[in-house]
């Protein structure tokens, strides 16, 4: 995760970071959980394959075609929730498939609230109305994560395959505005939207989302299928950060925290932008992204929960190369705590022997070699380069 408004605006941030670091994560703001060092994970929980769309980019072949066979009971869901308040992790993360679908999840969210657990949901938006927002709220849900992948309908509606959604998106943030719950804007940028940036990020400043957060696509799920047909090219990739980097130093960032995701490398065009505006907060946004020891928070603080119970590295690693195991034959907490799993060993090995150009590339203890997951589905071999690495353009990566 690059957290570019936190580097870019982030004058005695580091401090605050190493303040933080020795302490519970339970007790770490959420503003600086990202720079924990702890392996008490943020969990992407997908509480269900179900979803009202069928979208073409999804990681998890979610739609409406799926069933609640296989799917964690409530009462299994609840054991998962009391070991993860044992573990004390810093937040729950309920996802999907469109997690609303879920008829227990108002039950699950209390029952997380009363453990002292955080909750956020990443949702569609469609199901989302005046009730549904205050019930969100009620429920102890912090913060809502909501998918806009067009700043207008024919684009969103696509990608969504579904007529409407759009509009339904649109009155979702509405709804949580009324209702009190802060919500962000969660974009997959791919060729048929890249040309909407910009106006995707003024659409969500007037929708009032706090968070403009912009996933690259992964190889996974329905997204391998459409991977090599809406993957960006590294001119595209360039120009939506230097983008997003101006758009971040030109909002004020108590309105909104712009931040990429699924690729660690992104925070070396942001620290080559700053050093060319001879930004003040350069040397602490280095220090910043250092005290991360590599990007990838995968197996280390994020970890993946599926439908059925098998735990993952993250929500993009959900091959059955990158199984850690299953909470049904063994607690969470006991699976992620064991330093000898092969699979969390790779995925915690920083100073592994990658191949290709991230073999001998000086920003590797930054960005920590990448996405995985990219290289593996490029490959078949772990440690091979990020194939959507182009920090070798590195000169033409300033701010435009």
């Amino acid at each position: 995760m690059n957290r570019i408004t936190q580097c870019m605006h982030g004058r005695g941030t580091v401090s605050s970071v190493m303040r933080h670091r020795h302490k519970p994560q339970t007790d770490v703001p959420s503003t600086y959980l990202a720079f924990s060092g702890m392996y008490r994970p943020v969990v992407f929980w997908n509480l269900t394959d179900r979803c009202n769309l069928s979208c073409a980019h999804c990681y998890s072949k979610s739609g409406p075609g799926r069933t609640t066979e296989g799917e964690l009971s409530t009462v299994e869901a609840m054991r998962v929730i009391d070991d993860l308040a044992y573990m004390r992790v810093p937040l729950i993360l309920f996802t999907g498939g469109e997690p609303l679908m879920r008829a227990d999840i108002w039950e699950l969210a209390r029952h997380a609230g009363s453990r002292g657990l955080k909750i956020a949901l990443s949702t569609n938006g469609t199901l989302i109305t005046s009730d549904i927002a205050h019930r969100i709220k009620e429920s102890g849900i912090e913060y809502a994560g909501i998918s806009l992948d067009g700043a207008m309908a024919e684009t969103h509606d696509r990608f969504r395959n579904s007529p409407g959604a759009f509009e339904q998106t649109i009155r979702a943030f509405a709804a949580c505005k009324e209702a009190g719950l802060r919500c962000g804007v969660r974009v997959t940028l791919t060729k048929e939207n890249c040309r909407e940036l910009e106006a995707l990020v003024d659409l969500s400043l007037s929708l009032g989302a706090s968070r403009f957060c912009l996933y690259w696509l992964v190889p996974t799920g329905r997204g391998s299928e459409s991977y090599a047909r809406l993957q960006l090219d590294k001119d595209e990739v360039i120009e939506a950060l230097s983008l997003l980097y101006r758009k971040a130093k030109e909002t004020d960032p108590a309105a909104m925290e712009f931040l990429t995701v699924d690729a660690p490398q992104d925070s070396i065009h942001l620290l080559a932008s700053m050093e060319n505006d001879r930004s003040e907060d350069l040397k602490d946004a280095r220090e910043l992204l250092e005290s991360l020891k590599g990007g990838c928070s995968a197996g280390t603080r994020v970890a993946n929960i599926d439908t059925r119970g098998n735990v993952y590295p993250c929500q993009f690693a959900r091959s059955p190369e990158f199984l850690v195991g299953n909470i049904r034959d063994q607690s969470f907490s006991r699976i992620w705590s064991d330093s000898d799993n092969p699979v969390l060993v790779r995925f915690r090995e920083k100073q592994a022997q990658f191949g290709g150009k991230c073999s001998n590339c000086t920003y590797r203890d930054i960005c920590g070699g990448g996405c995985r997951v990219r290289a593996y589905a490029a490959s078949g071999d772990f440690l091979a380069e990020d194939p959507f690495c182009y920090v070798n353009d590195l000169s033409s990566m300033g701010n435009k």
